[in-house]
């Protein structure tokens, strides 16, 4: 159980990251940036013109190959969990632990490394540099443990629960 929940955890993290860079670097559609603080999504500049040729397809490739792997992960998850019998509390352990190493994940390596380290988004979109500028750590502390302490369990117990209706 835990290795595969391990492995999901990591599957899902991977199609985050996949979605993220497929969204800044190809599609490059600031419809994609809610979660960006508010301050950058203000000075964004809608890009008309792709990339290169293609860049477009591409990201829409990668992004709906990620949508896919994140979907894979939830129909993996639920179809083990009901093979082995899993009860609510094996459910709810399995659907916290990817959520939680998807959001630790998010936080330290997406945020703090590829943002602000690697200055990832601002390469693509450098009038958003003056705005990123000085941050020591990650994007919307409060909404990110929001997300991991409140929002997270709570999806997590009612998806356990409807796994365990069937």
């Amino acid at each position: 159980m835990m290795l595969l929940t391990i492995f999901l955890a990591i599957v899902f993290c991977a199609a985050m990251a996949m979605m993220l860079i497929s969204c800044v670097a190809f599609i490059q559609d600031n419809r994609f940036f809610s979660s960006a603080p508010k301050e950058a999504r203000e000075v964004l500049i809608q890009r008309k013109q792709e990339l290169f040729y293609g860049a477009r397809a591409i990201g829409w490739t990668l992004f709906i190959i990620s949508v896919l792997m994140i979907l894979g992960v939830g129909v993996i998850a639920v179809w083990d969990g009901l093979r082995s019998g899993f009860t609510f509390g094996q459910f709810f352990l399995r659907f916290v632990l990817i959520f939680t190493i998807y959001k630790i994940c998010d936080m330290a390596l997406i945020d703090n490394f590829l943002l602000l380290k690697f200055r990832f988004f601002q390469y693509y979109y450098p009038e958003a540099a003056n705005v990123m500028e000085g941050r020591k750590y990650g994007f919307n502390i409060k909404s990110q443990l929001l997300k991991l302490l409140v929002i997270f369990p709570v999806v997590s117990a009612l998806a356990a629960w409807i796994c365990t209706l069937f």
